[in-house]
């Protein structure tokens, strides 16, 4: 694949020839892979890179002399290098490799918050958090007597109530943490705008980014957070690793969060010192071929450009917008505009779960449940949401089909009823 202009349209059959796993049939009928914000597919090439890693340079990293060694070391340290580029930071040693959104998150939560968070504290969340930015805080909250604060979500999550941030923000806020791109309702916040509240305040802000990397152009210089947290295997690359951005100072100032190989520096028997940042929050053998494959995805999307990306999933979503409009019984959560490729809706009195199971015999593969946003679902009024999410390379031809497999639904339950 050749780089391209950011003006010129995606070619969606050119991509999906890069896709091994979309050629294929379920149930008799095309794939129809309509998940991706739960994880996405790989490129042939992310498949290939960390097959050739483990087939030609796998060693342990940092402390080897011998030629794999060396290799390796300088296969996941130039990942890093790569990764870092691809979200505007300045200094590849901000770049801590995790397992994911999580990880990063917890680590954040346990790190940093064990030593600057107290009794008495605050935290300010939201109310359409994934519940790996809430479950964290809740045990930090639990183990320093600090207490979560809650940013309010518009009527069928549209979007934050941005003036309880004026409200709830006070010189007790420690932290301020947000997603940038909802999961469920699809809403982009302002994070750039709630991290300059932040230190306004005098806090810090710590963004979740799972959902906005793999979709949009994303410069952590830019949205001036302090943390910014995202998970490979959402943005073609390969599950269990992820990305940790922190504010370099910050980071230098942050106690170790896990003990034991390659953090250490000295270690005598009863006290150590600490390895440089970032190694000095990478534990144990990391995950190389994971972070060489990471880096190749990095590759892979930006050589289709982000823009183009953003263009073609916007396009693609309100194409679907528009055809699930032509069902009255149909409720689509979320913003109407400036939203993500996310689309949350109920179909009437169908329960989601048996809607994903019979658009899945037709091919279609949706997401129903809960989606880790359970305090958002109480919000709504509902117990579950099914959910259709889409990547680069997906086509209006796949939301046709969709739209095809909500009628067959119909027909199976007798009507959609309402």
């Amino acid at each position: 694949m050749t780089t391209v202009s950011t003006r010129e349209p995606i070619d969606v059959e050119e991509i999906r020839a890069d896709f091994p796993i979309l050629d294929q049939e379920v149930h008799g009928q095309p794939l129809v892979y309509l998940d991706n914000a739960a994880s996405s597919q790989r490129p042939e090439r992310v498949i290939e890179a960390l097959s050739r890693y483990y087939r030609r340079d796998h060693a342990n990293v940092h402390r080897g002399a011998h030629a794999l060694s060396v290799r390796a070391t300088d296969a996941y340290e130039a990942a890093r290098t790569t990764v870092a580029e691809h979200i505007g930071a300045d200094d590849a040693s901000e770049l801590v490799f995790v397992r994911g959104t999580t990880e990063a998150i917890n680590l954040v939560a346990g790190a940093w918050g064990g030593a600057s968070v107290g009794e008495g504290d605050e935290i300010l969340l939201t109310k359409m958090e994934h519940h790996s930015n809430l479950v964290p805080w809740q045990l930090l909250a639990e183990r320093t007597g600090a207490r979560l604060r809650f940013v309010d979500v518009q009527p069928e999550g549209a979007g934050l109530v941005m003036e309880d941030y004026e409200r709830l923000l006070s010189e007790r806020t420690r932290l301020v943490a947000v997603t940038h791109v909802s999961n469920t309702m699809g809403a982009v916040n302002p994070v750039a705008e709630i991290a300059d509240r932040a230190h306004d305040a005098g806090a810090l802000c710590l963004v979740d980014g799972a959902q906005a990397v793999p979709h949009m152009p994303v410069d952590v210089e830019e949205i001036g957070c302090d943390f910014y947290a995202f998970s490979g295997h959402k943005m073609c690359g390969p599950t269990g690793i992820g990305g940790l951005w922190v504010r370099g100072d910050l980071l230098e100032q942050m106690p170790p969060w896990q003990g034991g190989g390659e953090m250490i520096n000295r270690v005598e028997l009863e006290s150590s010192t600490w390895a440089e940042v970032p190694q000095k929050f990478e534990a144990g053998t990391p995950n190389i071929g994971g972070a060489v494959a990471l880096a190749e995805a990095v590759r892979y999307l930006e050589e289709v450009g982000m823009d183009r990306i953003r263009r073609h999933e916007d396009e693609l979503t309100s194409y679907a917008m528009e055809r699930l409009d032509e069902f009255p019984e149909v409720t689509v959560y979320g913003p109407r505009e400036e939203r993500a490729a996310v689309l949350s809706f109920a179909y009437g009195d169908i329960h989601p779960h048996d809607l994903a199971t019979i658009l899945d015999r037709t091919g279609v593969a949706i997401r129903a449940g809960h989606h880790c946003n359970q305090p958002l679902m109480d919000e709504l009024g509902v117990t579950a949401t099914a959910r259709a999410s889409f990547a680069l390379y997906n086509t209006r031809d796949e939301v046709d089909a969709l739209i095809e497999g909500l009628d067959f639904a119909a027909d199976v339950f007798g009507g959609a009823g309402g």
